[in-house]
């Protein structure tokens, strides 16, 4: 089946790529999710809207991604959320609570979709995340979780 993204998806491509894929990958899980639409003739239009989208929000060179890169490895970001008497919280850190702890801490503001994180943070103490800047650069930011 040929989907249009709408964001990016690893392993398949960017938001505005139009990609084939299988049936069943597209019908339960990529368009559900609001990352993919059914390709037709009429979203081809679509498709040039999401690329001068992308365009305005990517960084476009490598040395501009190295410049975030540096601030963003330089700050350090603090995360005060709840959490029980043996040190585990209540629920998990999520992806926007850590692109908002950057910002509030000063560095870039970082969409969501570009934080990785290895395993969810259910602990307080510090943890890795990588922010994906360009396809070439991804920077490592320490968050350290700490009890409200």
């Amino acid at each position: 089946m040929k989907i249009i993204l709408t964001h990016e998806v690893s392993g398949l491509g960017t938001a505005g790529d139009v990609v084939d894929v299988k049936d069943g990958y597209a019908r339960n899980y990529l368009v559900p999710r609001g990352f993919a639409l059914r390709w037709t003739k009429g979203g081809e239009k679509d498709v040039a809207q999401i690329r001068r989208a992308r365009k305005i929000h990517e960084i476009a060179t490598i040395e501009q991604a190295n410049e975030i890169k540096a601030k963003l490895e330089g700050v350090n970001v603090r995360l005060a959320v709840r959490s029980g008497d043996a040190g585990r919280l209540f629920g998990s850190v999520t992806l926007a609570d850590v692109a908002s702890a950057i910002k509030s801490a000063g560095g870039p503001d970082v969409d969501k979709r570009r934080i990785e994180v290895g395993s969810p943070i259910k602990t307080l103490g510090s943890h890795q995340v990588s922010v994906r800047l360009h396809p070439e650069v991804a920077a490592k930011v320490a968050v350290e979780v700490v009890a409200a």
